[in-house]
């Protein structure tokens, strides 16, 4: 509210229904003796239900907030911040919670609940996480169906080979085979992730840049590689090779991106590490994460594919397979992160987050 604490609740109680955020205005002990209308939305009571109420109750009975009431209410902390999350309609909703002691007023204490911003993008992390799954499980199944006739094809063709009288005939079983090894290929990437336990160690996040950069610079030799790593990165605890996967994945998707645009010539990508605080993943906020970055200078991701970009088989690119970025989605999220990006022409960046603290 930022007002002072005299004149915090001066106004007539039916002025606060005019309010967006949700108010709750407190006795002594702690418990809601007035709360708006956007109170009412937020935790889903009626204004009857709400009066009171032990306020910490609100917040499943949070023992940080239940701790520090008393003190805020009597003005210790002059407004007393901190972040919690309210359950709303089966979900968790983060909000920021603002207590203002009151002086000369019929209430001891003025609580002000603000719904984080960022919940519709906790809510769209959500959203992409039960897609991708769900997508992932159907694209494997039909994928096992697809094995088994694969390795009859080839199979046949090896035979075909073995019967046939002149080598000039030999071509068109090795075009078979050829194929039918590449499609199973295919199949195996599918299949591989599902189920596969992690063989986490602990390591330096660094050690995978420099992999990547090594495989990434002789790979495109046409491309200028930057690294920009942040020195003060602590050890991550993880699977070291499906990360180092996954972050060759969205290098190589960069690089071939501008290998497809013909602007080889200046065309640069950059590889940063930096420490984030506060960082939505998938399912949660992380207080604290590594976000290791593949920032290029291409056209950038097509409009159309921008809310689909993650999804298996989906590509912008003539010769890709739309492998690569689900795959470093999935192996992210099994360590609890995330890969995000941004684009416009000119700069695309792909982020990949991963929380540093144990799920």
């Amino acid at each position: 509210m930022g007002r002072p604490a005299s004149e915090g609740a001066s106004m007539d109680l039916d002025s606060y229904d005019l309010l967006s955020t949700a108010v709750l205005l407190l006795d002594e002990a702690g418990c809601v003796q007035h709360g708006n209308t956007a109170a009412q939305e937020l935790f889903s009571v009626s204004r009857r239900q709400l009066l009171g109420q032990p306020v910490d109750r609100l917040f499943g009975g949070d023992a940080e907030l239940a701790a520090r009431l008393p003190d805020a209410i009597h003005g210790k902390f002059g407004v007393l911040r901190q972040d919690l999350s309210v359950e709303r309609r089966g979900d968790m909703v983060p909000v920021s919670l603002a207590i203002v002691p009151l002086q000369k007023q019929e209430w001891a204490a003025l609580l002000e609940v603000r719904v984080l911003e960022h919940h519709v993008l906790l809510d769209r992390h959500r959203q992409l996480s039960k897609e991708l799954a769900t997508q992932r499980e159907s694209l494997r199944n039909l994928a096992h169906e697809v094995k088994n006739p694969l390795g009859g094809i080839r199979g046949a063709a090896q035979l075909l080979e073995a019967e046939l009288g002149t080598d000039a005939l030999h071509e068109y079983t090795q075009v078979i085979i050829a194929e039918a090894d590449r499609l199973a290929g295919l199949v195996d990437r599918l299949i591989a992730p599902q189920g596969a336990t992690l063989k986490k160690t602990r390591f330096n996040i660094h050690e995978i840049c420099e992999r990547v950069h090594t495989l990434a610079r002789a790979e495109f030799p046409r491309i200028t590689f930057i690294r920009d790593y942040d020195a003060s990165a602590p050890e991550l605890v993880g699977d070291k090779e499906r990360l180092m996967q996954a972050f060759l994945n969205m290098v190589r998707n960069a690089a071939q991106a501008l290998d497809e645009s013909g602007s080889t010539a200046s065309a640069q990508i950059t590889l940063r590490t930096r420490i984030g605080r506060q960082l939505l993943l998938a399912s949660r906020q992380a207080k604290l994460a590594i976000v290791m970055s593949v920032i290029d200078n291409g056209p950038g991701v097509p409009a159309a594919l921008h809310d689909k970009i993650f999804h298996p088989l989906v590509t912008g690119r003539a010769s890709g397979t739309g492998l690569g970025l689900s795959l470093a989605q999935e192996f992210v999220q099994q360590h609890g992160g995330i890969v995000e990006f941004d684009s416009v022409p000119g700069r695309t960046e792909f982020k990949m987050v991963l929380p540093l603290e144990q799920t």
